[in-house]
């Protein structure tokens, strides 16, 4: 089984001991599994005392990264193993991986491959299996991305994202973006467009200021566009024209244009939600105490569902979009693991007349 999601928060390497341990504390809710956290070969430490981590780690960051295995406790009371890692920005010039990275030793602890369903004597609907799916892997998605990037008020970590991929990739072809600050939301295109026109590492730009984005998106030749790959059934191009617009639009206007592309899903998603929300209800009195749900078996109303290819390809094609502003002022923007914002994006765009 293959690891992942991953996890990705930028923070200034001055605060970055003191962003790894907030989040790190945030993830661990359950206190009762020991941690394994080494620097290198002669600096490591197993303990249940994430105090203890974060002392090695300030006595050692600057010469060396450190990673972390331990158990992070996700909805519901769901324990999953998981790497965290913090690197330099030595480290990040030689090979750009964080600089605070975090994923999952399993995918399947956040997109699982099988769901025991109370399917009644309903008809079998991949699409409906496909939307109580995407519920079940958003949940997760976001509660750890949030407590990756904002486990307190500090506001270290101004952005981050979550992919199946093992970079942090342009911020449209993730699954997942925060952003502390709602007013900075055009910093995704922006720094989609510098890592897709000018090859950059996001990890390397995520902390620049939106002035300086835009200076270098500017600094582009007139006319100048990135092909998207992998996008049916919208826009498979950014123009440098599109961004620039985007930066000068309000936030507040390129925001409710997010919204209102996300609260209208495409028709085969609406289609079945009916049969999905049904199949939810019937399975709901089988949910324990912990959240989980009871496994199926020889006598139970309960049904394994098992992730098909025609599950992957609906939630490709149609999985909706989650826009959720944040009490502390942030925002986050989220889908599926399996698709990209990039058709949000693209919707938002189209409707705010600033795709060229």
């Amino acid at each position: 089984m293959r690891e992942g999601p991953f996890f990705f928060a930028w923070c200034d390497e001055a605060q970055r001991v003191d962003a790894f341990g907030a989040a790190l504390s945030a993830l661990i809710k359950e206190p009762r599994y020991s941690m394994r956290a080494i620097m290198d070969r002669d600096t490591e430490c197993n303990t249940t005392s994430v105090d203890e981590v974060v002392a090695m780690l300030r006595a050692h960051f600057g010469r060396t990264d450190t990673e972390t295995y331990f158990v992070a406790s996700l909805s519901y009371e769901h324990f999953v193993h998981c790497i965290l890692r913090c690197f330099t920005d030595r480290s990040e010039r030689l090979k750009p991986m964080g600089p605070i990275h975090m994923h999952g030793r399993q995918i399947e602890a956040f997109s699982p491959m099988h769901m025991d369903l109370a399917l009644g004597r309903g008809p079998r609907s991949v699409q409906a299996e496909a939307v109580l799916a995407w519920h079940m892997a958003l949940e997760d998605i976001e509660d750890v991305l949030l407590r990756l990037c904002a486990p307190d008020a500090s506001g270290r970590v101004p952005t981050g994202g979550c992919t199946t991929a093992r970079s942090w990739l342009a911020p449209v072809a993730l699954c997942a973006t925060y952003n502390a600050d709602a007013r900075d939301i055009a910093r995704d295109l922006a720094l989609s467009w510098l890592c897709l026109h000018d090859k950059e590492r996001v990890s390397r730009i995520a902390g620049l200021s939106l002035e300086a984005l835009r200076a270098r998106v500017e600094a582009a030749p007139p006319g100048a566009c990135v092909a998207l790959r992998h996008v049916r059934a919208h826009s498979s191009s950014l123009s440098r024209k599109t961004v620039l617009k985007a930066l000068a639009t309000p936030p507040s206007a390129l925001l409710e244009a997010l919204e209102a592309a996300a609260e209208v899903p495409d028709g085969a998603w609406r289609a079945a939600e009916p049969r999905a929300r049904e199949i939810y209800e019937r399975t709901l009195p089988f949910r324990r105490r912990d959240g989980q749900v009871t496994e199926a078996g020889d006598d139970s109303p309960l049904s394994q569902v098992e992730i098909t290819l025609d599950h992957f390809e609906f939630l490709v094609d149609h999985a909706r979009f989650y826009v959720h502003r944040l009490p502390s002022g942030g925002v986050v923007l989220a889908t599926h693991p399996y698709r990209t914002l990039w058709p949000l994006w693209s919707d938002a765009l189209f409707a705010l007349g600033l795709m060229s």
